[in-house]
């Protein structure tokens, strides 16, 4: 019977995850132009607006559950990254990339392909933790500085990852409350 509500939980995690990547999807409009908003304002508190959120959210919302970010997409892999992760498999630099990266249109490493082979799909761990790229220890980059630097990036993580989600949906419920019932 724990199993079955186990799971159940899950599921239901799981379910309203979707939800939320659902949601960016209804409203994409609404988002970019809130988005758009933050970014020719440049607020001077974003900053702690994001970070306020992002503390917030990540209260509720458990990464092992989804694992979105590691089946959809991939990190950039700096020198450095390539270098620790090879160094830590016991490959050679080259063998490493030959086997898990290629070159983006940026000029960027990325792997090859999607979920990462990392991953394990089971409970959505990683292989690498310990060693992994440092992109992905600083996704899904809401509580880094100089936020407006990256909005863009942000608008397109709110379709991937749960959390930044809510978080660009709370952040645009709050800002119409304030034009709504603070206006000069």
């Amino acid at each position: 019977m724990l199993q079955f509500s186990v799971y159940q939980s899950r599921l239901s995690m799981k379910e309203s995850y979707q939800k939320l990547l659902d949601l960016p999807k209804q409203t994409r409009d609404k988002n970019k132009k809130f988005i758009t908003k933050l970014k020719n304002k440049k607020p001077k508190k974003l900053d702690d607006m994001f970070h306020e959120k992002h503390e917030e959210v990540f209260e509720e919302i458990d990464c092992m559950q989804c694992g979105n970010c590691c089946k959809t997409t991939s990190p950039i892999f700096r020198e450095i990254d390539i270098k620790r992760i090879a160094k830590k498999l016991r490959m050679k630099e080259p063998n490493f990339i030959d086997s898990y990266l290629r070159i983006d249109g940026d000029g960027d490493y990325v792997l090859q392909s999607a979920p990462c082979p990392f991953l394990d799909e089971q409970d959505n761990t990683c292989g690498i933790y310990d060693f992994r790229p440092g992109a992905c220890g600083e996704y899904p980059h809401t509580n880094r500085k100089n936020m407006h630097q990256i909005l863009d990036l942000t608008l397109e993580n709110s379709f991937i990852c749960p959390a930044v989600s809510s978080i660009v949906t709370q952040l645009e419920k709050a800002s119409d409350m304030d034009r709504k019932y603070y206006k000069p």
